[in-house]
């Protein structure tokens, strides 16, 4: 009787953790979704082309190409499912999932909007609530196993250019994890603390008391580095279709391939939202010290698309570096400026400032 009473006295908090999983997976499922759609038509803008508008909704709905989204779905989904024959059969399929779910469960600790009361119960609008001791090296983790998919696609793959991939991508993680993560650690050590909802509480409503502000470099070197976290240009070296065909997807087709690009813009919709809680106040109106929720979500969700575009822009503006040139810009520069931003903000705290 014990336990049922403890369950029962559970059950409200038990229905909103439910809700909040739906709402937010769903939300950058169909975010995910429909930004394969807004980086075709992205392109086209940048490149002045018209981009997809062709297809249509029973031969007639046509609402900026749109349809599009839904005769990929279909096409992916009835399309032929093909297995390279001397492929390692079992890890070729489960490689997709081990790249998309990292993806979509990095955003698990984020605050999409400002907590409210209800009923003496306080409300949190982030999967996990704060203070469960992850806080946001719960998201550098699990974007740092993201990396394993990419390197099983490629091994089970038993392709050259698959393998190239693969090798790429580990050697790029290395190359740029250290220096992104001493830029998030000078972001703990100024607020005093790593869970999201103490950071986004820090910086305040005033754009000018934002970290964007006080720590320009440590922007600049994360921002950078979750380019190629997300395997997007200019360092998408695990793809390089130009240079390794497709490189780790060489071999995928049909709804692994369409898992395998859902968890490459999860990613950059995880991305997006790490660099707008970090930087930019999070879920904070500019100006409004104290925002309605809707307005909070508002808020929210316009910094972490305007940065997912950022991302797409970027895409169709730069050239891909060359893999060189990536070792010498995690190694030789995005690092020592990393360390020098850590010293800079270790020395002016020791100075009281």
């Amino acid at each position: 009787m014990d336990k049922l009473a403890s369950l029962l006295h559970m059950t409200p908090a038990i229905s909103w953790m439910v809700v909040k999983v739906v709402i937010v997976f769903s939300a950058i499922m169909l975010l995910a979704s429909v930004w394969t759609w807004v980086e075709r038509r992205g392109s086209a803008m940048i490149q002045d082309r018209i981009g997809p508008n062709r297809a249509a909704i029973f031969g007639k709905i046509r609402i900026l190409g749109l349809a599009q989204l839904l005769a990929d779905g279909i096409k992916f989904f009835f399309k032929e499912d093909l297995v390279p024959e001397e492929a390692n059969k079992g890890l070729f399929w489960l490689a997709p999932f081990l790249a998309f779910v990292p993806a979509l469960i990095g955003f698990a600790v984020i605050p999409f909007g400002r907590s409210f009361t209800s009923g003496g119960v306080t409300y949190y609008l982030s999967v996990l609530d704060p203070g469960n001791g992850m806080g946001l090296l719960y998201p550098l983790a699990i974007g740092g196993m993201a990396v394993y998919g990419v390197l099983l696609a490629a091994w089970s793959s038993n392709n050259k250019w698959s393998i190239l991939g693969g090798m790429r991508a580990s050697a790029a993680m290395v190359s740029y994890e250290i220096g992104m993560s001493l830029a998030v650690v000078t972001i703990f050590m100024a607020t005093g603390g790593y869970d999201p909802a103490e950071v986004i509480q820090a910086q305040g409503h005033l754009p000018w008391a934002w970290n964007i502000v006080h720590q320009p470099l440590g922007f600049i070197v994360f921002f950078t580095c979750m380019f190629a976290e997300t395997n997007r240009l200019p360092f998408d070296f695990a793809e390089g279709e130009s240079e390794i065909v497709a490189g780790f997807n060489t071999e995928y087709g049909s709804m692994k391939f369409s898992l395998l690009a859902l968890a490459e813009y999860s990613h950059l919709m995880t991305a997006s939202a790490l660099v707008a809680t970090l930087y930019f106040g999070g879920w904070q109106v500019p100006f409004v010290q104290n925002p309605t929720v809707m307005l909070s979500v508002a808020s929210f969700l316009l910094k972490m698309l305007f940065f997912a575009w950022v991302f797409v822009w970027i895409r169709w503006t730069l050239p891909r570096f060359r893999y060189d040139q990536l070792m010498h810009l995690g190694w030789k520069v995005m690092l020592p400026l990393s360390m020098a931003n850590l010293v800079f903000h270790a020395w002016r705290m020791s100075q009281g400032h």
